[in-house]
């Protein structure tokens, strides 16, 4: 039996975004943050963590998870981040068209090649 969500205390998510709503709509589940600066004494402490998390390349869903918030919240707060240039967001590649990838023949031959290591 799953356990519901835990969405965490009302209180606390209204404190911790200001008791905004809104999210930024660019950060998606897979999307890569990248701290460009560190804390700053006096900083929001989920501000702090995310810089601290993001020292490397970090999926918006990862930092959700580590910091045990909604995405939702991760969002406006990555939002707050990148408005003041200290996060960068590297955002997923858009799928290829068919004629770009590899030439099945190819393929075949690297799974050739594998099977005979």
């Amino acid at each position: 039996m799953r356990k519901p969500v835990d969405t965490g205390d009302p209180d606390r998510l209204y404190t911790v975004t200001g008791g905004r709503s809104r999210a930024d709509e660019s950060f998606d589940l897979v999307t890569l943050i990248v701290s460009e600066s560190g804390p700053v004494p006096g900083m929001q402490s989920e501000h702090a963590r995310i810089l601290e998390l993001c020292r490397h390349p970090t999926a918006v869903v990862e930092i959700a998870a580590e910091l045990m918030l909604p995405v939702m919240v991760v969002r406006i707060l990555l939002g707050d981040l990148q408005d003041t240039g200290r996060i960068t967001a590297r955002h997923p590649r858009a799928a290829r068209s068919v004629a770009s990838l590899p030439d099945s023949a190819l393929l075949q031959e690297v799974l050739h090649g594998l099977r005979n290591l």
